[in-house]
């Protein structure tokens, strides 16, 4: 786990705020009223349902601040001794125990009270034991105020640590303050970490990330140290004896030897000796910085005699750089990555699981059975084959070379049917047959079709030539052509008169199909007797219509000579027998009005009264009617139409005009 897996941690309240947000969610979530006819048993299970949620809100926010923040014994060594420097591990330790009793306090307070809740004979002894309980839940809460308010500046302190990854490649710079260690780390990563020229100038660690051979690398800058023992080292100091004691990294160890650090290249050298037990099992690089003022051969020889010691002493490889001038710093870089590298395959090629796998690896080396020489086979056609060259008249024909001939792009069209593969290869370019309700069109197609409509166009004209379709009915004479301009301008206006009176009559007409048309009784006649039927029937029956029909045109024109005005039928047939109607009930009479003209219109009566259809009396359609308007009132509220009225009179909409919303007030939507 690195330090980033330690940030999602959400913020810790206040004791105060701890009990705000959970009273105001038990007084949220659960019910509110009690009537005074309630049972008893209801006004229990009312109280006790408040206690239990009361109990599991506090024991679900405190489950979560237990669970977010990391045990130390199951983080990596760096990241724990790192929070044991930074936090104090007693401290910590001691804080979510005390949040962890609190939970099991609240838990039994509750169990306690709504055991007794269970004896509650009344509604007040019901509504004190419930106090009683959230105020002991309360009371809890309020002496966690300073374990809530340590651990909470401990998450904001973890959101500012720099994301240290324990496991990946990682340069480490140490050294005195004021060496250059924050210099080197801008000029190799894009980490802008602060220079100044006084010591302790960096305060924590920071991280900065570079590429080598495609890899990413971790480059950790640690505050200087002192050459004082450990338990002197103040906090700023431990960060970083931590992180050299337990990063697997490449040591860069920096001395300054103009002494412009302030510290003499005495003191440097202590210190390297002092800490040189963190280094075990690590690449280690002596980095001389500021070489641009003094160089290692610059120095007194007492001075180089100590500094050569620690470059000879074994692990321990020298670099000369210059931050100011960058010269020899990406040298450094590539030389403590190279190293870096060398080092982890080292280790790795140690462990036991290389020779596990070693042993089931066999590398077979071919040996030769014979001293025949056995030279490539290659076949003869692959030796002839020519290079393709364009200029080459006879090379091979490309379809470019085709399109070229044939106009190029956008003019030559490409034969998809060329490389069809088919049995027969002259089929390649027959005509793709066209399918229609399952069946090849050119099946039906006449090959002397074309022949025939020519004989035919030939035998036409040759009759219209002989006057064959000439009539002596269709001949009219005509004396003069005045005559028969004007006999022509007046079948001119015939046809137009004609064809207005025709559209204007069947405009609003429905169309029948042409096999309904009437039929004359002669036709009918002699359809039947070509069939081979007896029309001697129909014909009778026709004639007894025919006679009725003309005797009913007499009675009805000897009543309209009775009436005094003139008087219009109204086409309904229903009626027109005298007397009885069809259920021997006598008829309603018939209603007379007149036109403005004069003239009598006589109307029917209707049979029945609709208003009453499906009615057994006058009263069920009087509360018909009534239900009816009940049924019509929300709509005459809302001025609609009828049910299918969807208009929106208003365009204002509410949420647009209604000025600004309090919180929790967009339910209505």
């Amino acid at each position: 786990m690195s330090t980033s897996g330690l940030k999602a941690i959400a913020p810790v309240p206040t004791a105060n705020d701890f009990l705000d947000i959970v009273l105001s969610k038990t007084q949220r979530k659960t019910p509110t009223v009690i009537h005074k006819n309630f049972k008893i048993s209801r006004i229990r299970n009312f109280y006790m349902r408040k206690v239990k949620f009361t109990q599991d809100s506090f024991e679900e926010k405190l489950e979560a601040i237990l669970h977010e923040f990391p045990m130390l014994d199951d983080l990596h060594p760096f990241l724990s001794s790192l929070m044991n420097v930074l936090y104090d591990k007693n401290h910590y330790k001691l804080a979510l125990g005390q949040l962890r009793t609190a939970k099991h306090l609240i838990d039994q307070v509750a169990k306690d009270y709504v055991r007794l809740l269970k004896f509650g004979d009344s509604l007040y002894r019901c509504k004190q034991l419930k106090k009683a309980a959230l105020g002991r839940m309360a009371t809890i809460m309020k002496r966690q105020k300073d374990p809530l308010a340590y651990l909470e500046q401990v998450r904001q302190h973890i959101s500012r640590l720099p994301a240290i990854d324990p496991n990946t490649r990682t340069l480490l710079i140490c050294g005195y303050p004021n060496v250059g260690k924050s210099s080197f780390m801008n000029k190799v990563t894009r980490a802008d970490v602060d220079v100044q020229p006084y010591a302790f100038t960096t305060k924590s660690l920071f991280v900065g990330h570079l590429d080598h051979k495609y890899l990413r690398w971790q480059v950790i800058d640690t505050p200087g140290i002192l050459d004082h023992p450990l338990e002197d080292m103040n906090t700023i100091e431990m960060q970083s004896i931590t992180a050299m004691a337990h990063l697997k990294s490449c040591i860069l160890y920096f001395m300054d030897l103009s002494e412009q650090c302030g510290y003499t290249v005495e003191a440097q050298c202590k210190l390297f000796h002092s800490i040189r037990p963190l280094f075990t099992g690590k690449p280690v690089m002596l980095v001389i910085n500021k070489i641009d003022v003094t160089r290692l051969e610059d120095l007194t020889p007492e001075n180089r005699a100590i500094v050569q010691e620690i470059i000879d002493s074994e692990g321990v490889h020298n670099i000369q750089v210059s931050c100011f001038s960058e010269e020899g710093v990406m040298a450094l870089k590539n030389k403590a990555c190279e190293i870096l590298l060398a080092h982890r395959v080292e280790n790795k090629l140690k462990g036991s699981k290389i020779n596990a796998i070693a042993n089931r690896i066999h590398v077979a080396q071919p040996k030769p059975r014979d001293d025949v020489v056995r030279t490539p086979f290659i076949p003869d056609v692959v030796k002839e084959k020519r290079k393709y060259d364009k200029e080459d008249p006879e090379r091979r024909r490309l379809l470019r070379d085709e399109e070229e001939q044939e106009g190029g792009a956008g003019v030559f069209s490409i034969n998809m049917k060329r490389d069809y593969l088919l049995a027969n290869p002259e089929w390649k370019m027959d005509t793709m047959p066209e399918i229609m309700d399952g069946k090849n069109i050119a099946d039906f197609i006449d090959p002397d079709i074309a022949e025939k409509l020519e004989a035919l166009e030939r035998e036409e004209e040759k009759l219209a030539a002989e006057g064959f379709y000439d009539s002596d009915e269709d001949i009219v004479r005509f004396d003069s052509d005045d005559e028969r301009e004007a006999a022509e301008a007046k079948v001119a206006r015939q046809h137009k008169v004609v064809s207005q009176l025709d559209k204007k009559s069947r405009k609003n007409q429905t169309r029948l199909p042409r096999t309904a048309g009437l039929r004359t009784l002669t036709e009918l006649t002699t359809e039947l007797t070509k069939a081979g039927l007896d029309p001697s029937r129909i014909q009778e029956r026709a004639e007894r219509i025919a006679k009725l029909q003309a005797a009913e045109r007499k009675r009805k024109r000897d009543e309209d000579d009775e009436d005094d005005g003139m008087e219009v039928d109204d086409g309904e047939e229903d009626w027109e027998d005298e007397g009885m109607d069809v259920d021997g009930e006598e008829r309603p009479s018939k209603k007379k009005a007149k036109t403005t003209s004069g003239a009598v219109i006589t109307k029917r009566a209707p049979r029945s009264d609709r208003t009453f259809a499906g009615m057994r009396d006058e009263a069920q359609v009087n509360k018909a009617t009534k239900l009816r308007n009940l049924g019509q009132r929300p709509r005459n509220m809302h001025a609609k139409a009828g049910e299918s009225d969807r208009a929106i009179r208003v365009k204002m909409p509410k949420h647009l005009y209604s000025g600004k919303r309090k919180a929790g007030k967009t339910s209505r939507r």
